[in-house]
C-alpha cells in the first residue's frame, strides 16, 4: 500500500487560483508563481526589461519599503505547508519572506483586498534561501480564501505553494441535474492511499475538468502477477452515489480491463487516515468493464443506494483513469 498525500496546492493555477495584484513586477509577472513545475531557465533569453526569468520579479529597491502579491485561492482551505521556490532565482531572490492570509468574497477586488483589514500572519518574516524549494509548515488550521506574499526587500520567487486541506462551501458547490460530485476536490474529496501510483497521482482523479493529456491522471505499472490496482478516497460529508463516471480520456491501449467501487460509512471518515482492509466495505457498483479513451457511465448498475464517507475504487488488472466522478446527495 502506498499512502498519498492529503494535501493539495490551494492556490495552484489549475484548480482557479489567481495572482491578483503586485507592488511591481518589473522583471516578471505575478502569474508565474502559480504555474506548474518548478520553472525553468533560459541561457541567452532577454526581454526589453533585462533577463527573462520564470518566475515574479521585481526591480531592484532604492528606498523603503518592500514587495508584496496578492493571490487568491482556487479552492477555500486550511494551509498545513508554504513552499517558496526560488529556483534559477540565485543572487537576485529575496533575503526573507512573510505571508499573510484572509478568508473573504472572493468576489472583491484586487484593490479592496490590498485595502482590507483583518488579514492574519500565517508565516512571519523569515530568511530565503536563493535556487531552494524552501518549505515552511504553518501551525494556524485557519480558512483562507487569499493571500499576501510579501518579499522583504525585492527580488524574485519563482513558484508559491499553498499545501493544505480543502474546506468547501457547500452552498457554492454547482449541481449538476440536481446532483453533486462527491469526488471533486472542490467538494473536499482527497485520495489515501493506494497500491501504486507509478506514472502519475491519484489527486488527478479529483479535478473538474477533463485530463488534457495522458498524464494527467491516474496510472499504476503493468501488472506482472496476481491482484489487481486500487485507490482509497475520503470524502469531506456522506453521501449517497446515484451515478458514476469513469474516465478513460486519452488512455487508449493501457485503461483497464474492468472496475468496481466500494463504500462504507465511518465515524471520523474525512480524516487522512486509511481504512484497514478488514473495513466495513459495501459494494456500491460491482465489478463492469470498461472501453478506453471515452466516458464511461453506470447508474442502472448500482446496488442500493447507501450512505458512504468512504470509496474504494478498484481497477482490473491495472493501468490508467483520467477522472472518478461519483454523483449523488
Amino acid at each position: 500500500m502506498e499512502v498519498v498525500s492529503s494535501l493539495i496546492d490551494l492556490v495552484s493555477e489549475r484548480l482557479g487560483g489567481q495572482a491578483l495584484l503586485a507592488s511591481d513586477e518589473f522583471f516578471a509577472p505575478k502569474e508565474n508563481l502559480l504555474k506548474p513545475g518548478r520553472g525553468v531557465f533560459i541561457e541567452g533569453k532577454y526581454t526589453e526589461q533585462g533577463k527573462w526569468m520564470d518566475g515574479w520579479e521585481s526591480r531592484r529597491k532604492r528606498g523603503p519599503g518592500y514587495d508584496w502579491c496578492i493571490l487568491r485561492l482556487g479552492l477555500r482551505g486550511n494551509i498545513h505547508v508554504v513552499v517558496v521556490d526560488t529556483n534559477h532565482f540565485r543572487g537576485n531572490h529575496p533575503e526573507s519572506f512573510s505571508l499573510e492570509g484572509l478568508e473573504a468574497d472572493p468576489s472583491l477586488s484586487a484593490d479592496t483586498l490590498a485595502m482590507k483589514e483583518g488579514w492574519t500572519e500565517i508565516v512571519g518574516k523569515t530568511k530565503l534561501q536563493g535556487h531552494t524549494e524552501n518549505s515552511f509548515e504553518v501551525a494556524s488550521r485557519k480558512r483562507y480564501t487569499h493571500v499576501r506574499l510579501n518579499i522583504f526587500p525585492d527580488g524574485g520567487v519563482a513558484r508559491l505553494r499553498l499545501m493544505g486541506v480543502v474546506e468547501p462551501d457547500f452552498g457554492l458547490i454547482q449541481e449538476t441535474s440536481g446532483l453533486v460530485d462527491l469526488a471533486s476536490v472542490k467538494s473536499g474529496a482527497r485520495p489515501l492511499a493506494c497500491s501504486d501510483q507509478f506514472f502519475s497521482q491519484p489527486w488527478n482523479l479529483l479535478i473538474p475538468e477533463r485530463a488534457v493529456h495522458m498524464g494527467d491522471g491516474w496510472e499504476t505499472r503493468r501488472r506482472r502477477g496476481p491482484g489487481h490496482d486500487w485507490l482509497e478516497l475520503s470524502l469531506r460529508r456522506p453521501g449517497i452515489i446515484e451515478k458514476i463516471e469513469v474516465d478513460t480520456n486519452h488512455f487508449k491501449g493501457n485503461y483497464p480491463d474492468r472496475c468496481r467501487l466500494e463504500g462504507c460509512l465511518v465515524s471520523g471518515g474525512a480524516d487522512a487516515t486509511p481504512l484497514p482492509a478488514d473495513a466495513p466495505w459495501k459494494e456500491i457498483l460491482p465489478e463492469v468493464s470498461l472501453e478506453g479513451h471515452r466516458q464511461n457511465y453506470f447508474q442502472k448498475e448500482l446496488i442500493a443506494p447507501t450512505a458512504v464517507n468512504r470509496v474504494r475504487f478498484h481497477i482490473y488488472p491495472d493501468g490508467g483513469v483520467s477522472r472518478l466522478r461519483l454523483w449523488g446527495h
